[in-house]
């Protein structure tokens, strides 16, 4: 077997079988292909199944001054998931990059807002009147539901359950999951549905044709313009700018604060591990040091006024 064949076949599991997204393809593609220019041209590593931990760990060392750690690690599991792709199918006998400890990266912490500029983002009104009651909607559903960007811009109506206050949402992998829906986020959607009405265009595709939310010109309403809208937005109302992302880590660090546990957080969010969901629990951390240093006298030392 050639690397040509083994990315390929990879490729195909990764769409078919994880239904991994085009960019996640992509950057696996370009880390593998590095790694296989690397070992065929100073390793004479002529096919997969005759590569082994020293090629590996040369191509490292090589990368060592070149690459973040954070990058580094991101190419070593890249090749830990083709190997563990290529024992399973008897393609190949070992996997050489279990001998191999990835660098230690330090994991930055996500950007959050407080709460009332997480309210002020979410009220916050411009444009013409249709499209602001949209954005209100979508807004309440990034802050209150915590959803993915992609996830909101993927729903269609049959996925909204306004009176069970529920929605059914298709996250990484095409997993599916339900998760509630707030008052006020079920009071912004039945506010919005008439003003969907007017953006219909006759003959549009079924895949617009059913989507909760559209654009101007009757097209479902894609990622890139929900991130436009919240930067936008939240430029304005909170004095900085941020992503669809900061709402759905403020959702979950917001949630921890009132005291809601993890394993709940983690069903809403869609997190596979519970190990990405235990992050915000260092977010809170850090605020809890913050008020402690601003509020206790002992934080300004002993005797100080």
């Amino acid at each position: 077997m050639t690397w040509d064949e083994a990315l390929t076949a990879f490729d195909r599991y990764l769409e078919s079988e994880r239904a991994a997204s085009p960019r996640t393809r992509t950057a696996y593609a370009r880390d593998l292909a590095e790694i296989q220019e690397f070992v065929r041209t100073d390793r004479a590593v002529s096919s997969p199944g005759r590569l082994d931990a020293d090629d590996l760990r040369a191509y490292l060392a090589a990368m060592h001054r070149r690459l973040a750690p954070t990058s580094i690690a991101r190419k070593l599991a890249a090749v830990r998931s083709l190997y563990r792709f290529l024992v399973r199918r008897g393609m190949a006998k070992r996997n050489p990059a279990t001998a191999l400890r990835s660098p230690r990266t330090r994991r930055p912490l996500p950007q959050v807002l407080s709460v009332d500029d997480a309210f002020r983002v979410v009220e916050s009104t411009d444009g013409p009147p249709s499209l602001s009651i949209r954005d209100r909607a979508v807004l309440e559903l990034l802050y209150g539901s915590g959803l993915r960007v992609s996830e909101l811009a993927g729903l269609d109506l049959r996925d909204t359950d306004l009176d069970a206050g529920v929605l059914r949402v298709r996250g990484k992998g095409r997993k599916e999951r339900e998760v509630p829906i707030g008052e006020m986020a079920s009071d912004a959607i039945r506010r919005w549905l008439p003003e969907r009405l007017g953006l219909r265009r006759p003959g549009s595709p079924a895949s617009d044709d059913d989507a909760l939310f559209l654009g101007r010109y009757g097209r479902r309403l894609g990622v890139r313009q929900v991130q436009h809208m919240v930067a936008r937005r939240s430029l304005s109302a909170a004095g900085r700018r941020v992503g669809p992302h900061a709402l759905r880590h403020s959702f979950a660090t917001h949630l921890l604060g009132d005291g809601a546990d993890l394993r709940s957080i983690q069903e809403m969010l869609g997190h596979a591990s519970l190990a990405t969901t235990e992050r915000y629990t260092h977010v809170s951390i850090d605020k809890l040091m913050e008020v402690y240093d601003r509020a206790h006298p002992l934080a300004r030392g002993r005797g100080s006024k």
